[in-house]
């Protein structure tokens, strides 16, 4: 009987192991011991599914920061939110961010990032389904979210945090497979922080390229001014 690697081609071997990750609900303990053993594989496995996600998402994080974010791109505050081995982050240097700070729940991924040069620190063991308790609140102009908010990672509610870390009038840019949006019911979600009054969004541009077996939405959220509750001035 032949073995599963003499069965399976390269790029089907990429599918699998990315078919893996989708299956397991958000477990942080199985994410990061998947992860462990991929670490080493995973941008050739990336390349080998042509995945094009952190290129996408870069370059509109270009566009917003060109558009709304004032001063010059290289005094950008700029936070990678599951930045993984750091495709997102060079793509984001590329084009001329230098203040970029990462984070993954793997410690080898992050390890990989760091091995790139462009972040400032990329830090491992940070589980977006939790708290970020080592990031301050709005200490981002803008963060962007790429391959992390997929089946089988981060629930939707993760965007809470995000916009937590952003500063007011800041900006989230994130990618969605069409997959994880219709069976998270992720625009529901959305709607809901919108009416807590966490995040508004800005744009989306769906149906975009992503990986070869399937597109992606691309997402733009605004994060809003803090309104204080009005003070009762009677005497």
């Amino acid at each position: 009987m032949k073995t599963l690697d003499q069965q399976t081609t390269p790029e089907e071997a990429a599918r699998e192991r990315m078919k893996a990750s989708h299956a397991l609900d958000g477990d942080a303990g199985r994410l990061a011991d998947l992860y462990h053993g991929w670490a080493s594989a995973f941008d050739l496995d990336q390349g080998r599914v042509g995945y094009c996600g952190p290129k996408i998402v870069a370059e509109l994080a270009g566009a917003v920061q060109t558009a709304y974010l004032a001063g010059e791109r290289n005094a950008i505050a700029t936070l990678d939110a599951g930045c993984g081995t750091g495709l997102v982050g060079v793509e984001l240097e590329r084009l001329g961010f230098r203040l970029i700070d990462g984070f993954d729940l793997s410690e080898e991924m992050a390890e990989k990032a760091r091995q790139t040069g462009v972040y400032r620190q990329a830090r491992g063991d940070v589980d977006l389904n939790g708290q970020l308790s080592d990031y301050s609140s709005a200490s981002y102009d803008l963060t962007v979210c790429c391959g992390v908010l997929t089946l089988g990672h981060v629930r939707p509610d993760g965007l809470r945090e995000l916009a937590r870390v952003t500063r007011p009038n800041g900006f989230i840019v994130a990618s969605t497979r069409k997959s994880y949006v219709e069976t998270t019911s992720f625009e529901d979600q959305v709607l809901c922080l919108q009416n807590e009054g966490v995040l508004i969004p800005a744009q989306c541009l769906r149906n975009g390229r992503y990986v070869a077996e399937e597109d992606a939405h691309y997402w733009v959220f605004q994060v809003p001014e803090k309104v204080s509750a009005p003070t009762d001035k009677r005497l």
